[in-house]
């Protein structure tokens, strides 16, 4: 599939075109420079060919080792991957030194280079200035409105390369969507760039360095995963101005599109409250997942001590596999892939009805249920009407009088016999339907 960058100085729009050619919401906009510093990337399709387009962070001179300096290493990848190469200019304000930096930058890579002059909804923008780059003739675009954004497509297309054929159907799995989620500064985009195995995530000792989700597919195995990086979350009351409130809006969203979370805590500090509201959010999504404890090389003497009270204070979440790691040095990274296997195993696991309801009369008959004022709470049959998280349906003759402790002991017993480990399960307790009701167990 084709690469299309989108490049430019700080603040001409890029995200904002970004989001309008991929008809979503993935970049932050806020009329500020330097919001958007990780490479994002978003597949689109358009007159039938599809392709990807990555957001890039704003291309800056700075001779200094700084967050802007590394935010223009990751254009340049961009840059150096890409098929076809889109300079957005600010038409507003007409050619500036900045962009004459970016134009020198792009004739040196030898692709296929597109003039966007953006914010062109005003008919005092004519682009004609713009044709001194050598590019051929610029396109009027306003991402804000949309408009001109399909002649910008056309002229994509044409400068794609001829697409590979497609895999056929059913030939590869779809990829398992794994978030990476934690407070700020736990090492999340280091540890993003481990697995991945290239830098693909800025890391700097500053908390908030990872504003957008950013996304990476990666191979391990027969195994084929998303990986998103997310940035930190904040104790709510730190969640100040609206650029940080939309950075935890979609770091929420990503916990809630991905199939397995890796809660990545700190081994080197106490789990603080935080921690434990990220596991919350992680349990109310149910979603999968396994607890990464990094920085585990910082941890003076055993590991051991360390990981029995990050279980003790999280046994709301019990059936989550907790492993040490160190993104710095790679020390027992090999030890996720295990443990994501097995729940995204469970996560996706079906139960046939005939083995669920043998288990169940099982379950009851070695301890039955408590008898309520009198009055016995019977188990008639079970059906698992979903996975992702499994969700079984019990059908009784009153829910009412299933109490919490048989709710967890016929949950324990589930996981003692079937594993389930690293995924939540969900059980749902519903009247016997009677003969020719069409009530869904669903």
């Amino acid at each position: 599939m084709g690469l299309v960058a989108l490049v430019g100085r700080p603040n001409v729009g890029k995200s904002a075109l970004f989001n309008r050619i991929t008809e979503s919401r993935r970049a932050i906009v806020e009329p500020v420079a330097g919001v958007t510093r990780d490479r994002l990337y978003e597949w689109t399709e358009w007159n039938g060919v599809e392709f990807t387009v990555v957001d890039t962070g704003g291309i800056w001179v700075d001779s200094e080792a700084s967050l802007m300096t590394m935010t223009r290493r990751q254009t340049e990848i961009a840059i150096e991957e890409a098929d076809v190469l889109v300079l957005v200019i600010d038409g507003q304000s007409g050619p500036t030194a900045a962009d004459e930096m970016v134009v020198s930058l792009l004739r040196k890579a030898n692709r296929p280079v597109i003039v966007a002059v953006n914010k062109a909804e005003s008919p005092r923008v004519s682009g004609v200035e713009y044709y001194a780059y050598g590019f051929g003739q610029p396109v009027l675009v306003s991402a804000l409105h949309g408009e001109g954004v399909g002649d910008l497509l056309d002229r994509v297309v044409e400068c794609l390369p001829e697409a590979s054929e497609p895999a056929a159907d059913g030939e590869m799995d779809e990829p398992v969507r794994l978030a990476l989620a934690g407070r700020p500064n736990v090492g999340k985009s280091s540890l993003l760039n481990q697995l991945a195995g290239e830098e693909r995530a800025l890391v700097t000792p500053l908390a908030g360095t990872t504003r957008d989700v950013v996304d990476t597919r990666i191979e391990v195995g027969d195994r084929r995963f998303i990986l998103l990086d997310t940035a930190g979350l904040r104790r709510p009351n730190r969640v100040e101005d609206d650029l940080e409130q939309k950075t935890v809006g979609r770091t929420l969203d990503a916990i809630r599109r991905s199939d397995v979370v890796l809660l990545v805590t700190a081994g080197n500090e106490a789990l603080s409250a935080q921690d434990l509201r990220i596991a919350g959010q992680v349990l109310k999504a149910h979603r999968a997942c396994v607890i990464v404890i990094n920085k585990a090389d910082l941890i003076k003497g055993s590991t051991v001590g360390t990981v029995a009270a990050v279980r003790e204070a999280t046994q709301f979440m019990s059936w989550a596999a907790v492993v040490t790691v160190s993104a710095v040095s790679g020390w027992r990274l090999e030890t996720i892939w295990p443990a994501v296997e097995e729940a995204y195993q469970s996560y996706t696991r079906r139960l046939t009805t005939h083995h669920l309801n043998q288990f169940i009369q099982e379950a009851v008959h070695v301890n039955p249920p408590p008898t309520d004022r009198g009055k016995d709470l019977k188990f008639y049959y079970a059906t698992q009407v979903a996975s992702r998280p499994p969700h079984f349906v019990l059908f009784v003759n009153d829910p009412d009088r299933v109490h919490f402790s048989y709710h967890r002991y016929l949950e324990n017993r589930l996981r003692e016999k079937f594993g389930f480990g690293g995924s939540p399960l969900l059980l749902s307790f519903r009247p016997r339907r009677r003969h020719g009701e069409e009530a869904s167990a669903e």
